[in-house]
């Protein structure tokens, strides 16, 4: 094998393992995901056997002094504007010095090329799984109130109570409704979109990303029955919000793989809106707390009495529907909850909002 050959080999088997170990600390500190760091480094460490009947030879033709390409950067190579940009740069460092490796150790050995091929596309399986993960991350941090709207838990008209929420500090409305027919989904969306997008408040759909999509919502909230969320992804594009139900750690570890923004947790509590056989209960929020990158809403039974309790297991964010929707004075309900979360970066922003408004949003 001749010289220039080690000297490429080596070069590119250092931009490899550099950019695994990168992408490895993204995936177990930023994902707490030992499962994805796992696979990354097992990659490293087959790239390293593979190579190794040329690296320790290839390394003493290092020659940095000599090497033409050392000073050749551009602007974006000495620039990450975002966790996101580091991780796409890695991955795509990786691609480019794997292929480099396979092609020019085909001058030497078929076998040992075709072992860097395989491992180049085992990457590219970790890497869309790492994608999916990098989409949005940081538009939903700011939640910490939640609402869930369905008219026939409103005791004012549906409207007006979304109005009512949002003067009184909600920083999210989720459109619940299970049983009208598409075209009349359809318009409520669109009616909520435009208020929630007056006022600076991020708009959910339930279950319907088509729906999600045509009312240029800012997102979709999917269950465990729903469209599997990866593919939910794959609909809405990098930009929107896909949130998901969870009810146990796997879950919750898979909806941050397949792409979701943020999860919800629960049943918190015992909730008469929607019953369950089941309660993870404040055992499984601090699971959550404790081991899950993206932001968790806790959901289920919470009321501006007992969100203390959430607050205390390490969730900053609560889901509520009748709590606030179903009481005689909805911005009222609002304001107590949102003064239990105190303490949340967002809430002074929110409480800026809420005091601007007071209330210039007209009833329909």
């Amino acid at each position: 094998m001749t010289g220039p050959i080690l000297r490429l080999l080596d070069a590119n088997a250092n931009r490899a393992r550099e950019a695994l170990r990168v992408l490895e600390d993204y995936a177990r500190f930023a994902l707490n995901d030992s499962s994805i760091s796992a696979a990354l480094k097992d990659v490293r460490h087959e790239l390293t056997t593979a190579l190794s009947p040329v690296l320790q030879t290839a390394i003493l033709h290092r020659d940095i002094a000599a090497d033409v390409g050392v000073d050749n950067k551009t602007p974006s190579e000495q620039n990450r504007e975002n966790l996101s940009h580091v991780v796409t740069a890695s991955g795509k460092r990786l691609g480019e010095a794997l292929r480099s490796i396979e092609e020019y150790l085909k001058t030497e050995s078929a076998a040992a090329a075709r072992n860097v091929e395989l491992l180049r596309y085992r990457f590219y399986g970790i890497e869309q799984t790492l994608a999916r993960t990098l989409q949005s991350r940081s538009r939903f941090s700011e939640v910490r109130l939640y609402v869930l709207i369905t008219e026939a838990l409103c005791r004012r008209p549906w409207l007006e109570t979304v109005e009512q929420t949002i003067a009184g500090g909600a920083d999210c409305i989720q459109l619940r409704e299970k049983d009208l027919d598409g075209g009349e989904l359809l318009a409520r969306a669109k009616q909520l979109v435009a208020l929630c997008r007056r006022h600076g408040v991020l708009s959910i759909m339930n279950d319907r990303p088509d729906l999600a999509i045509l009312s240029d919502a800012d997102g979709v909230h999917v269950g465990q029955e729903d469209l599997p969320a990866d593919q939910v992804r794959k609909l809405m594009g990098p930009e929107k919000i896909v949130g998901v139900s969870t009810h146990c750690i796997e879950q919750a570890r898979k909806a941050v793989l397949d792409g979701a923004n943020y999860i919800g947790v629960g049943p918190f509590f015992r909730s008469a809106t929607k019953p369950r056989d089941f309660l993870p209960g404040p055992a499984y929020a601090r699971e959550v707390a404790s081991s899950i990158g993206i932001p968790a809403v806790a959901i289920a039974g919470i009321t501006a009495q007992n969100v203390d309790e959430v607050v205390a297991s390490g969730l900053k964010a609560v889901a509520v529907s009748s709590a606030v929707i179903a009481a005689d004075d909805v911005r009222g309900a609002t304001e107590a909850l949102k003064r239990k979360l105190k303490g949340s970066p967002s809430l002074a922003a929110t409480q800026e909002r809420s005091a601007s408004q007071t209330l210039g949003i007209e009833t329909q």
